[in-house]
């Protein structure tokens, strides 16, 4: 029995005597985790002028304030595991909170890189954490509000981030983009040291951890990441940086494998994700970022470069039809989430955010950001319902005393997948660009007769000059880049609608869940049942 291998830690912990601040420290990081990302991608413009940056510095910015947090979140359940939420979360909600206070204060580039890839390290921590302390340390009744907080931030950060983006950039100050943490952070500090059960150190789990597994996990998205994030503005294959790190990360990634394959005690062993179920259902997770990136990108790129307007113009319909009614779908999807089956509600989000693509589809330059509301009011209701019942499907489907390797390849899937999907998009979207501009230019010659009559039409208007037949054909060809680009964005709401087509045959492969905790027939124990007899009677 001593040569006995494992296949992942036990997830057990105290149950929390408070469960209602749990709850809140959760939304609230997963509040933070989902505005800071959206908030910090959308807002890099406004960041370029304090702090001296060029276009290829900014790229970077994003990059190393985004990359360190797959190099940490797919390790933090375990340490969470092993540490207890409290000494893990508490410690690095105040850093974290510290870093984003001084970051708007600092004018060296050199520092500016250090600290976001530090604040990176730090919010690389919160969701996975969440994840942990919803299982850990909840009562199993509620999990499915976990998880609703978890899956919330998704579509909630894609609306309400962009319309802070604009409240900050007209009206509070750049700053704001950072000091919006300083606010909350601390809150989430404060309701942990309340709420969040003392938890003894797992000194056994401890001395046999498997830091090679994780080391070389972490090291190997992270690669990959960087790759994804920095390959369509470097011509992904043409540079050789980007291939150096796709070679490395899928080399590194390789070995993560049979590192958990041979060593005793694994840290995430593959054996977790090795089911049809739960396959497909991360396929499903990759063909939901791919299918989201349509709104989240091609909305704002047409508001900023076609109708040249600044993100706030988004704000009305973005809060009216895209942050209430994730609120309102959410509540929706968790009462639904009780009596349906999961699949169900999979369908339902994956059918509007088709329908909402396929709208977006007809997409002219006479559009408006009005124009977008019904867009956006049916990718909001679909992403809820799409990402939050895919969740609760992968978790059913796993072994809940085993959901630190579980939350390990979560974590992997999430960020990776969708900076996959934004790679995917903007791919296409440069690609798209460019054959619309060949298309619509390719037949406009000096000979051409439409053109002459067009630049007399335009030379009467701007009056006499010697500029003028220059100023008439710079605005010709404006006026085809333009209308490139509002073809490229359409073109970015037909991939989507594709890939939600793709997800929908996707869900239909999908077997039935497994009764447990999340089966909508689970019948709760009464509430002086312990937790752990609970977590024992379900399985996978």
């Amino acid at each position: 029995m001593g040569s006995r291998r494992d296949f992942g830690p036990l997830s057990k912990g105290i149950e929390a005597t408070q469960p209602l601040l749990i709850v809140a420290a959760l939304l609230l990081a997963s509040f933070v985790v989902g505005l800071d990302t959206r908030v910090f991608s959308v807002g890099l413009n406004d960041l370029r002028g304090p702090f001296g940056l060029s276009v290829d510095e900014a790229s970077w910015l994003n990059t190393i304030a985004n990359a360190p947090q797959i190099l940490i979140s797919a390790a933090v359940a375990w340490l969470a595991t092993v540490f207890g939420v409290r000494r893990v979360m508490i410690p690095s909600t105040l850093v974290y909170t510290g870093i984003s206070l001084i970051i708007p204060l600092v004018h060296t580039s050199e520092a500016v890189l250090l600290l976001h890839a530090c604040r990176a390290l730090l919010l690389g921590v919160f969701l996975p954490a969440t994840i942990m302390v919803t299982f850990r340390n909840l009562e199993s009744r509620y999990w499915i509000i976990g998880i609703a907080i978890y899956t919330l931030r998704v579509p909630l950060s894609q609306y309400l981030g962009l319309a802070l983006v604009g409240v900050y950039g007209d009206h509070l100050g750049w700053q704001w983009l950072y000091w919006q943490d300083v606010v909350i952070a601390p809150v989430i500090a404060l309701l942990l040291i309340i709420a969040a059960p003392h938890e003894q150190v797992n000194r056994g789990l401890l001395a046999r951890a498997d830091w090679g597994g994780m080391l070389l996990l972490g090291s190997g998205m992270t690669m990959l990441y960087i790759a994804l994030d920095q390959g369509n503005r470097l011509d992904w294959l043409q540079s050789g940086a980007i291939t150096s790190l796709l070679i490395s990360g899928i080399f590194l990634l390789i070995a993560f494998l049979i590192n958990e394959g041979l060593v005793r005690h694994p840290w995430a062993h593959a054996s977790v994700i090795l089911s049809r179920n739960i396959g497909i259902g991360y396929a499903v997770i990759i063909a939901f970022a791919l299918s989201t990136a349509g709104t989240s990108i091609s909305i704002p790129a047409y508001v900023q470069n076609v109708l040249g307007l600044r993100p706030i113009s988004l704000c009305g319909v973005y809060v009216l039809c895209g942050v209430l009614p994730v609120i309102t779908a959410t509540v929706l999807a968790t009462r639904l989430q009780r009596r349906l089956d999961p699949r169900i509600c999979i369908i339902i989000g994956f059918f509007a955010m088709a329908l909402a693509a396929l709208i977006g589809s007809r997409l002219t330059s006479s559009w408006s950001p009005w124009s977008f509301a019904p867009v956006v009011l049916l990718a909001s209701v679909g992403q809820t319902f799409a990402f939050f019942a895919t969740v609760v499907y992968l978790i059913a489907n796993s072994d809940p005393n085993r959901s630190t390797a579980v939350s390990a390849y979560i974590q992997v899937i999430r960020i990776v997948g969708v900076e996959f999907a934004g790679s995917v998009m903007n791919t296409w979207l440069r690609h798209r660009e460019q054959f619309h501009s060949n298309s619509l230019g390719s037949p406009i010659t000096s000979s051409s007769q439409g053109l002459d009559t067009h630049v007399s039409v335009l030379v009467s208007v701007f009056g006499p000059s010697s500029q003028s037949k220059m100023s008439a054909l710079t605005h010709v060809g404006n006026a085809v880049r333009t209308q490139a680009n509002v073809l490229s964005y359409a073109d970015g709401f037909v991939i989507s609608f594709w890939f939600a087509v793709v997800a929908l045959f996707l869900v239909a492969c999908l077997g039935r869940t497994p009764y447990g905790p999340l089966h909508p027939k689970f019948k709760h124990a009464p509430k002086s049942t312990s937790a752990s007899s609970e977590r024992n009677g379900a399985s996978a």
